[in-house]
């Protein structure tokens, strides 16, 4: 004879639970369990320590970096360094066709060649005439014309002079130095090419202190870090490793990516870690409490985040928006919107709607 054995609600609600390994603290009363009620899991909220260890992937910069151009325009002559190359602070980098300041500073040179040629033709003439007039051969008009002729060319020569310097120097601005040591990290021009003066036709990484530099979220800007120094790490070779202090966050936002820009000033850097190596920073941010829930607890609702609360006394669910604090690998901790002792509902969201009638089972509380 075959014989059917049929299972009641409950049986079947405990058969769904069991295996799963969820242990029941308050699992609702055998009698009061509907079969036509939608069947779902919660579990009471508890404010939970977090400490939240931050890790980061970023690259080696320079604190400092130089703008290098040239200070006059000009034809590109000759170009002496490319990308990479590491330059003294007097090299010099590129030169310009110095045609022009050429003939100007030959100009300078002949005009002071004449004004001092008239200054020794002045200083003979007036000493001729103080002469005469101490013997009283000559007139005191005479005398002071050949005094002001004397004062006159002489300030022409200091003029041609200062000329003379202005000319050298604008020879000098058709070779282009970077004033400071370096490494050369960006080149913007090539031989014939014209340049304006200002125009940055090169950048310098100045030799000196090195910054990590993380691209990272807003939200782990806003709370402070439990230690002010960071570990940092090459990637290709943990063991070269380097620790430092946040020296600058960026003020603003960058739209294309959401994240600000932190630097970390290194205490000392390693030669392995040079310009552009990426680098693993790990930083620990100070321990605060939140509501930490399972992934399956959030629900989106008119457009926001939100989960499920369940009435105990009433057996009945509603949605409530909820402002999550951060995401983990399978939790979620909440910044506000659920308080310590309210059920959430972790299991059977799909089929719920606000004020429905639901035959709830209540797992192991989160610790």
């Amino acid at each position: 004879m075959i014989r059917f054995s049929l299972l009641c609600p409950t049986a079947v609600l405990l058969a769904l639970i069991a295996p799963v390994g969820i242990a029941l603290a308050d699992a609702e009363p055998v009698a009061a369990v509907d079969p036509s009620l939608a069947r779902v899991r919660i579990v009471e909220a508890r404010r939970t320590p977090m400490a939240l260890d931050v890790v980061l992937t970023g690259d080696i910069q320079a604190q400092a970096q130089v703008n290098v151009s040239f200070r006059t325009n000009g034809k590109v002559a000759e170009r002496r360094v490319e990308i990479g190359d590491h330059v003294a602070a007097d090299q010099v980098l590129a030169v310009l066709e110095p045609l022009t300041q050429r003939a100007n500073l030959d100009n300078a040179k002949a005009a002071l060649t004449s004004a001092e040629a008239l200054l020794t033709q002045a200083r003979m003439s007036f000493e001729r005439q103080k002469q005469l007039l101490a013997g009283g051969f000559t007139t005191r008009t005479s005398y002071d014309n050949a005094e002001q002729e004397l004062r006159t060319t002489q300030a022409a020569v200091d003029s041609a002079r200062a000329a003379l310097g202005t000319a050298q120097e604008q020879f000098s601005y058709t070779e282009l130095c970077a004033g400071v040591a370096g490494i050369v990290t960006s080149r913007s021009f090539e031989v014939g090419q014209v340049v304006q003066s200002g125009q940055t036709v090169l950048v310098l990484a100045q030799d000196g202190p090195r910054d990590a530099v993380f691209n990272v979220y807003e939200s782990l800007t806003a709370q402070p870090p439990a230690s002010e120094t960071v570990a940092v790490a090459l990637q290709s070779d943990p063991a070269v490793t380097a620790t430092g202090t946040v020296r600058e966050i960026s003020p603003t936002v960058d739209a294309s990516s959401g994240t600000v820009r932190v630097k970390i000033g290194l205490q000392s850097t390693p030669s392995a870690m040079g310009l552009g190596a990426v680098v693993v920073g790990r930083g620990r941010f100070a321990p605060h409490e939140a509501v930490v829930l399972p992934w399956s607890a959030l629900y989106r609702y008119d457009g926001r985040p939100s989960v499920w609360i369940y009435d105990p006394a009433h057996r009945t669910v509603s949605v409530r928006a909820v402002e999550i604090d951060r995401f983990g690998p399978d939790t979620i901790a909440l910044k506000r919107g659920v308080e310590p002792g309210e059920r959430v509902v972790v299991a059977g969201i799909q089929f719920l709607r606000p004020g429905q009638t639901v035959a709830a089972a209540e797992v192991g509380t989160r610790p």
